[in-house]
């Protein structure tokens, strides 16, 4: 899975140059999953996933209490999760996750983003299903080794443990989310570099050289969209 992670170091990459816009994002889906439950993460086990990210990501306090805040005040805004599914040069995959309140808007944004950029929308399912749910959490100070004794003797199930540049990349089923986090913290490890619910390609594609700039193209249009919260494909950028 070391190709796997690369991409999410890349993509991690591209948000951290664009901070204001990943703020807003965060701020967004923050709000989101307090309303849709309790507005403390204790008991919102959504909330708590998306706070946890949000670390990963240098989100500023007052971001976050922001829109906890708006979402305590019973805010009226409200948001629809859509996912949009499509095609990309060569074969590649996209799938795009939105928070809307105006779909009609995001889904003409969308599509116009993909035929603008030599990609085409398709329906749904004809995607998401080379891809698997995963929970993927990243952090320095221990070994695979050490990892995967700490994971066993807490009972929790893991896909793949993998060690690279120092740090190790633990990917799982997403609803082991919190229990790898918590396993791990009360071994010692207190930050982490990555903490990601994302979706994985199966399998991916090596795009010609001429053909990997349109390809960025067009995944920067659907990330630049301010509805977009996600956008996640099989084509290999490590390189």
């Amino acid at each position: 899975m070391g190709r796997k992670w690369n991409n999410i170091k890349e993509k991690k990459a591209s948000k951290d140059a664009s901070t204001s816009r990943v703020y807003a994002k965060f701020g967004k889906e923050i709000y989101v999953a307090a309303k849709q439950g309790e507005p403390d993460p204790e008991s919102n086990r959504a909330l708590k996933v998306v706070l946890e990210r949000a670390k990963t990501y240098n989100v500023p306090r007052a971001i976050i209490d922001r829109a906890i805040e708006k979402a305590k005040g019973g805010g009226e805004e409200n948001y629809d999760e859509l996912r949009y599914e499509g095609f990309g040069p060569n074969g590649s995959m996209i799938i795009v996750d939105a928070l809307t309140n105006n779909v009609n808007r995001t889904a003409s944004e969308v599509r116009a983003a993909f035929n603008k950029n030599g990609g085409n929308m398709g329906v749904s399912g004809s995607v998401a299903y080379m891809f698997d749910a995963t929970a993927v959490i990243g952090f320095e100070g221990k070994s695979a080794d050490e990892v995967l004794e700490i994971l066993m003797e807490a009972d929790v199930d893991v896909r793949d443990i993998v060690e690279e540049d120092e740090t190790v990349i633990v990917y799982a089923e997403p609803d082991q989310f919190h229990a790898v986090q918590e396993a791990v913290k009360n071994a010692g490890i207190k930050e982490f570099s990555v903490a990601e619910l994302t979706m994985l390609a199966q399998n991916e594609v090596q795009l010609p050289e001429d053909v990997q700039a349109q390809f960025e193209k067009l995944i920067d249009a659907l990330e630049d969209l301010d509805d977009v919260q996600q956008v996640y494909h099989n084509a290999d950028l490590s390189e």
